[in-house]
């Protein structure tokens, strides 16, 4: 497999994408908060500066209705309050008579002129308003003038003023560049002491994978140890428990070929033996043939079950979808299971008793899950009592999803260290015991495989001495 370019594997490492969070959590609210900020002055500067030009503007307008400044431009006061409006604010006024025509204009620039405006009307009919040109930067409002204190005389004019907004637009320009330069201060730091953390939080991670690597090729413990942080300790955790379940298997395995291959020579030199034996004697009786043709067909079954059961387990091995699946009858499938093991239990002086609650019909492959009882009840007769008080009970029970077989034996039961690894390939509890039986350790592996394969579960429970109970659940219609 190629190997990707250094700057490919870092833009597609948590490092990186831990980096560019880290970048976006100190950019994007620092832009937001001083974006924020600056609107928030301005809406508030603005709003200050038109009321106060406002309350100004009200006070001139009802001196201006208050006087006869309307009829006669000659009062000074008057003159020199409108002068000393617009240059305080740096703005504009422009009176409008009740006819629409502009009387008096501080920039001499519309004297007598109509004008027509939605805002002028709206102030004729008694109304203030006022508007923010943000482009422009300037406020635009119009005054109703009027005399607060003759009620009948009504509107007379209104008073336009318009003043600059332009040292609001320079202060907040100039908080702009300040909070830009503490904005990008905070962001550099942040990221600078971010992306610091994340290199110190990936260094348990690397020291993983250096790990990792040191047991791959050999070079390391067996078990991974990284003290960084709860993640990594659970992740050499869940690493350490797979090693070691590898290591078991790879120890099993090993077992498995010199058991097979003790048990795969055993019978082939015993038919040796017996068959120099028989052409080292040519006048020998027929009785004697005979035995010892006998023993040859024993040894040959015993080479033929170790062969099948390695078969077997090679079969399941296979995807589910070589299942062959159809609906059986479940209760007649197990009464032929026990009538085939009958003479095995008979031997054994172990009775088989087979309990079914309900008829139970089930969409299974009858041959794998054949097999996987038989080797439950087979293992139940084996392992059993051997003073003629043994026993092994079958029971078959259902509900509307699932069928539930139960397979419980008297036997010599399994250690409770031990329950973990039984479906282990090539495990054996008792290694002696099984190899006088005849045991392969492949028995509960098959089982397990076929019980999976049927989207199933299996579970075992057993006291030493006591006896052994296997809980199988199998859905009644197959899960694809």
């Amino acid at each position: 497999m190629q190997k990707k370019p250094w700057i490919i594997q870092f833009l597609q490492s948590i490092r990186f994408r831990l980096i560019l969070l880290v970048i976006a959590i100190s950019v994007v609210p620092g832009l937001a908060i001083t974006m924020g900020l600056l609107s928030s002055y301005e809406d508030r500067s603005v709003a200050l500066r038109g009321s106060e030009v406002l309350s100004q503007a009200r006070i001139l307008a009802n001196q201006i209705a208050a006087s006869d400044f309307m009829e006669n431009k000659g009062d000074g006061n008057i003159q020199a309050q409108i002068d000393m409006l617009t240059s305080i604010y740096d703005g504009r006024v422009i009176i409008v008579d009740g006819n629409l025509k502009i009387y008096h204009d501080t920039y001499n620039l519309d004297n007598n002129k109509t004008i027509i405006a939605e805002e002028v009307i709206r102030s004729l009919g008694g109304e203030d308003m006022i508007n923010y040109d943000s482009e422009n930067s300037y406020i635009e409002m119009t005054i109703p003038i009027e005399n607060p204190e003759d009620e009948d005389e009504g509107v007379i004019g209104v008073m336009l003023v318009s003043v600059s907004t332009d040292n609001i637009v320079l202060n907040q320009n100039s908080l702009q560049k300040v909070g830009t330069t503490l904005l990008v201060i905070v962001i550099a730091v942040t990221i600078f002491f971010g992306v610091l953390l994340v290199l110190y939080l990936m260094r348990p991670f690397r020291k993983l994978s250096d790990q990792i690597a040191a047991v791959q090729d050999g070079y390391g413990d067996d078990a991974l140890q990284v003290n960084g942080s709860s993640e990594t300790a659970l992740i050499c955790d869940r690493i350490n428990e797979f090693l070691g379940r590898m290591k078991r298997m790879d120890e099993s395995r090993q077992e498995f070929v010199s058991n097979v291959s003790h048990e795969l020579k055993t019978p082939l030199t015993s038919m040796k033996v017996l068959a120099d034996s028989i052409n080292t004697m040519p006048e020998a009786p027929l009785e004697l043939y005979q035995e010892f043709m006998q023993d040859i067909t024993s040894e040959i079954e015993r080479e033929t079950k170790i062969v099948n059961d390695l078969l077997s387990l090679v079969k399941m091995d296979k995807s589910a979808a070589d299942l062959n699946v159809a609906e059986v009858n479940v209760n007649d499938m197990i009464e032929q299971i026990l009538k085939r093991l009958q003479p095995i239990a008979d031997r054994q002086q172990v009775e088989l008793v087979f309990e079914s609650f309900r008829p139970v019909t089930a969409e299974i492959d009858e041959v794998k899950l054949t097999l996987a009882i038989t080797n439950l009840v087979e293992n139940g007769i084996k392992y059993n009592r051997t003073d003629g008080s043994g026993w092994v009970h079958v029971t078959l029970n259902a509900d509307h999803q699932y069928m539930y077989i139960k397979v419980e034996d008297c036997g010599i039961g399994i250690p409770e260290d031990a329950l973990d690894h039984i479906y282990e390939r090539f495990y054996r509890v008792d290694k002696s015991h099984s190899r006088e039986i005849g045991g392969t350790g492949l028995g509960l592996a098959i089982t397990r495989s076929s019980v999976l394969m049927h989207r199933g579960a299996i579970k075992a429970h057993s006291v030493l001495g006591e006896g052994t109970t296997f809980d199988v659940r199998i859905p009644l219609n197959y899960i694809a």
